[in-house]
């Protein structure tokens, strides 16, 4: 039996009220919600990007990329994961997907998975992360 079973809820709270918010508050959220070591994997990039400063990076810009229409619909959560499901256009696509979410027993994510369907929707939003990724890059 897991003793920190709660975490998870804890955590995917906290990620609930931090993507709810504005790209700043997100970034700042994220210094303390992700594992030093955590794991971004990403539906547009073949090699799992690892440590905080890129995967905040990449889920700051999937924030931007994804926000028109974006909503989580369906949640799975148990022991130290959860499946979330969302919705959202891009550039007039529909797309389906989903966030894979990991945490140790301290509550920090140590593995964020996503998921992206159909293949009209992995194209458009491919071409998005790539701006918001050089938008980003261009603010430092």
């Amino acid at each position: 039996m897991n003793v920190n079973q709660g975490v998870i809820h804890t955590t995917i709270g906290r990620w609930h009220q931090l993507i709810s918010g504005t790209a700043e508050d997100l970034a700042a959220g994220l210094e303390d919600l992700l594992a030093d070591d955590v794991v971004f994997l990403s539906p547009v990039v073949f090699t799992p990007q690892q440590g905080k400063t890129i995967t905040a990076a990449y889920l700051v810009a999937a924030s931007q990329a994804l926000a028109e229409g974006f909503a989580y619909t369906k949640q799975i959560v148990d022991g130290n994961h959860a499946v979330l499901e969302f919705e959202c256009t891009v550039a007039a696509k529909h797309v389906n997907g989903v966030d894979i979410i990991t945490c140790g027993d301290d509550g920090r994510i140590t593995e964020f998975r996503v998921m992206v369907r159909p293949l009209q929707a992995v194209n458009a939003v491919h071409a998005e992360m790539m701006q918001q990724l050089e938008a980003l890059s261009g603010q430092g």
